[in-house]
């Protein structure tokens, strides 16, 4: 029996949050599992895990998956998630009319 540490979705639709579950490989990603051990809010940017729950398991020779790997590695530095920034689209200021080239400058012809 392969055991996983993965994520289990749960939550509305598009308001996504995760359960860090331990569960038999073979079962689906929403069926049965063995232990609940975390969850993870990626909306609210938290994360909970049961360190010594997810080294008893790791021990064992549970398999984390990719993202609960990072999360147990952020979560025994202390480390918070880090929120990306977002990009906004800069303000459209208002059409200023250009301004007029000085009397004194002589206009330069095109050849």
């Amino acid at each position: 029996m392969a055991v996983k540490i993965r994520l289990r979705r749960s939550g509305k639709v598009n308001e996504p949050c995760h359960r860090i579950v331990v569960a038999d490989g073979r079962s689906p990603r929403d069926g049965r599992f063995i232990e609940n051990i975390g969850m993870y809010d990626p909306r609210h940017k938290t994360e909970r895990v049961d360190l010594e729950r997810a080294d008893y398991w790791l021990g064992c020779g549970a398999q984390a998956s990719e993202t609960v790997a990072a999360i147990i590695k952020r979560a025994r530095a202390g480390v918070q998630m880090t929120v990306k920034p977002t990009v906004k689209a800069a303000p459209q200021a208002a059409a200023e009319p250009a301004a007029p080239a000085p009397a004194d400058a002589p206009a330069k012809a095109d050849a």
